[in-house]
């Protein structure tokens, strides 16, 4: 046989047995459990729930230690300098601020772990006790980290508060849970002080920067507050130094307040065990984790995900690189042109992100391809569709030798907007569409790790393998988790049901957190404990599992709305399979149930719309403008049908009437959580009045 066949026929052979093998792996097999009845999967690799993925260590503040121990001249945290500070004004009067940031200054496991332990005894010499509350009120950086394992030290609670909320939650929040001690940034601290006659308990502010805002000076004067860097916090223990008093794993290590979505948001109690289970199983997942990687670090701390995350990475001896959503790229808002954004600068190997980022990254590619056109489009093109063919199994598709040579001709510059080391990404806090899922994978040339979990569970409930290419789908069980389907008939959905048991989501294991703050009445609605002294979280969400043991979410209960005439529309999964149009930045749909039709809110993509409008030869003179226009919306509805039909909708979720947004939905403008999800209620509230013009006749 001729060595050319060979060669073309053994990759080919190779990569059939390597696609049937993974089609027919079992990721989740079925286990006795007790509680309701139900149909329950566990990870085919760990018949016993994980605790602890260390000998010996059973809480945050035991792996931390040992790590600083085991890694001490390694790097462990690294922040830019900051070079220059520059404001622009765009054309249509509206001012910008642009950062020229440096490299990366670094601080060794050693030195972090000095830093924590003066921290931990200057908290104490300021008079904080044990069973006093911290809370950590800022934006990613080294110092929420520090400060973070600063108080674990002293077996302080530390109250989590996304630097985005309002006056009312943070007020609730730092009331609700009694905080004595706030720690916070030069800008947090400054909203601090305007609410400063609404909080009960705040006896003491440490503020993380050297700079204090004069305006701090008046609750210092008056005796309310002592006011008091972070810098000198560490001079006064280093100076004063006390012994550790290191928690036990059922000690509350944090209560998490969530970004509510709805209403006022609720404070989650976290135990060190439950936060150390989920660490603990995301090391068994991530293939090759250890103390050579690099992690960027700019999703918010606030998060579950982002503090799993991040405990994780010190865990194995990794560094932790600190950015923002706003300079994590070359061309991000805040960078200045013609210098380096976060990814680029540190090169990270791994890196988490919610789905609105990725489909970000995905939406600015394409549409610098679709600029530049010609051969550059043509050949992107056509290798894209070489690798897809491949992973949907094709034996023709690009492997081998032609899968590196697309990678070196094409891929590689996608690959350098986010430092082009890239080997991991974990996703989490909301759906992944297929289509970003697909694009990221192959343009970044790395396995993209959906996972499915809620603030309740830590984060835990199911992660998707680093060898399971499939989409739309979010894994199986993590190995500290069972996953329960229990039956739902008002909504038609039974475990019973073929070809797929389906039902509403139940996670049980060493996960599932100990209950809301201060809300017994809550707790006990959703979380259970069984005869066999497991606790189960019940979810809201509804999903089905694969014959491999995976999990799919196909619904919500609470996001089903019955429409006039009987029919039921899932709200977010309407919503998820819309927002690939490349016009939409954000959308909310919305349905009543005096009407037969849905209607949308759709914050428009502008590059896109604008892109879209020239070469129509549309003249606007402001993108608001532009989105008012009646053509605009008859493309952009075009746009929405389109994606509808692909995603397979019935023609009664389908928007019947859109109303085009020109403003982003943005934390800061209360529209949004920090997690990026949609607060509905505030949405309707804002927009009352377009909402009820839609329905008009």
């Amino acid at each position: 046989m001729s060595p050319y066949i060979v060669g073309v026929l053994v990759p080919l052979l190779v990569a059939l047995l390597y696609q049937n093998s993974k089609n027919t792996k079992k990721r989740g097999v079925p286990v006795d459990v007790g509680g309701e009845p139900g149909y329950a999967i566990r990870n085919s690799r760990f018949p016993i729930l994980l605790e602890t993925a260390w000998e010996g260590v059973s809480t945050l503040a035991q792996l931390f230690e040992l790590a600083c121990k085991e890694h001490a001249d390694k790097y462990l945290l690294g922040t830019r300098t900051l070079i220059s500070k520059d404001t622009q004004v765009s054309a249509d009067g509206r001012s910008f601020e642009k950062l020229h940031l440096g490299e990366y200054e670094w601080l060794t496991y050693g030195e972090v772990f000095e830093k924590v332990c003066n921290f931990a005894s200057g908290l104490a010499h300021l008079g904080h006790r044990s069973e006093e509350r911290v809370a950590i009120f800022a934006d990613t950086r080294a110092e929420w980290f520090m400060a973070l394992q600063g108080s674990f030290r002293r077996n302080i609670s530390v109250v989590t508060i996304y630097a985005s909320l309002g006056e009312e939650a943070l007020c609730y929040s730092l009331n609700e849970t009694e905080v004595t001690t706030v720690i916070c940034g030069n800008k947090e601290l400054k909203k601090l002080v305007e609410v400063s006659g609404q909080l009960d308990t705040v006896k003491r502010v440490i503020c993380m920067d050297d700079e204090i805002p004069s305006s701090a000076s008046l609750e210092v004067q008056s005796g309310r507050w002592r006011v008091v860097s972070m810098t000198d916090v560490e001079k006064l223990g280093r100076e004063n130094p006390v012994d550790a008093v290191l928690p036990l794993a059922a000690d509350i290590a944090v209560i998490m307040y969530t970004s509510g979505s709805t209403g006022l948001p609720k404070g989650v109690m976290m135990t060190h065990g439950n936060v150390l289970a989920v660490v603990s199983s995301v090391r068994t997942i991530v293939p090759g984790l250890e103390s050579n990687d690099v992690y960027l670090a700019y999703l918010p701390l606030a998060h579950i995900l982002e503090i799993a995350a991040e405990n994780l990475v010190a865990g194995v001896g990794s560094a932790i690189g600190y950015g923002s959503p706003l300079t994590l790229t070359d061309t991000s808002n805040k960078i200045k042109r013609g210098t380096k954004g976060d990814a680029t600068a540190l090169r990270p190997t791994v890196m988490a992100a919610v789905p609105a980022i990725l489909d970000r990254v995905r939406e600015g590619v394409r549409k610098k391809v679709d600029d530049k056109g010609g051969i550059t489009k043509k050949l992107f093109d056509f290798a894209y569709a070489r690798r897809i063919s491949a992973i949907n199994g094709s034996w023709f598709g690009a492997r081998g030798l032609e899968m590196l040579l697309w990678n070196f001709l094409v891929f590689r510059k996608v690959r350098a907007i986010l430092g082009g080391r890239i080997r991991f990404l974990l996703s989490g806090g909301a759906p992944l569409s297929g289509d970003t899922q697909r694009f990221i994978n192959i343009c970044l040339g790395a396995p993209i790790g959906q996972g499915y979990g809620l603030t309740e569970t830590c984060a835990g409930g199911t992660f998707s393998e680093f060898d399971d290419t499939s989409v739309g789908r979010v894994g199986n069980p993590v190995p500290c988790s069972y996953i329960k389907l229990i039956d739902w008939p008002e909504g038609g959905y039974l475990i019973s049901d073929s070809p797929m048991p389906r039902g509403e989501i139940v996670i049980g294991g060493p996960s599932v957190t100990v209950g809301y703050f201060k809300n017994e009445a809550k707790s006990k609605e959703v979380y259970k404990v069984d005869e066999r002294g497991m606790r189960w979280f019940y979810t809201g969400d509804i999903g089905q599992f694969h014959a491999d043991g995976c999990l799919e979410i196909i619904d919500r209960k609470k996001d089903i709305v019955k429409l006039q005439h009987g029919e039921y529309v899932s709200l977010g999964k309407v919503e998820a399979a819309l927002i690939v149009s490349p016009y939409v930045d954000n959308m909310m749909l919305h349905a009543d149930p005096f009407h037969s039709y849905c209607v949308a809110l759709v914050v428009a993509a502008q590059p896109a719309l604008e892109e879209w409008a020239s070469k129509r030869g549309i003249a606007f003179a402001s993108f608001a403008e532009l989105c008012e226009k009646e053509e605009t919306i008859k493309e952009v509805q075009a746009s929405l049908v389109k994606a509808a039909k692909a995603a397979r909708l019935e023609k009664f979720e389908i928007p019947a009437k859109i109303k085009l947004l020109s403003d982003p939905w943005t934390p800061e403008t209360g529209l949004v959580t920090a997690a990026l999800k949609l607060k509905r209620e505030a949405i309707r509230k804002a927009f009352s009045e377009e909402l009820s013009k839609l329905y008009e006749s």
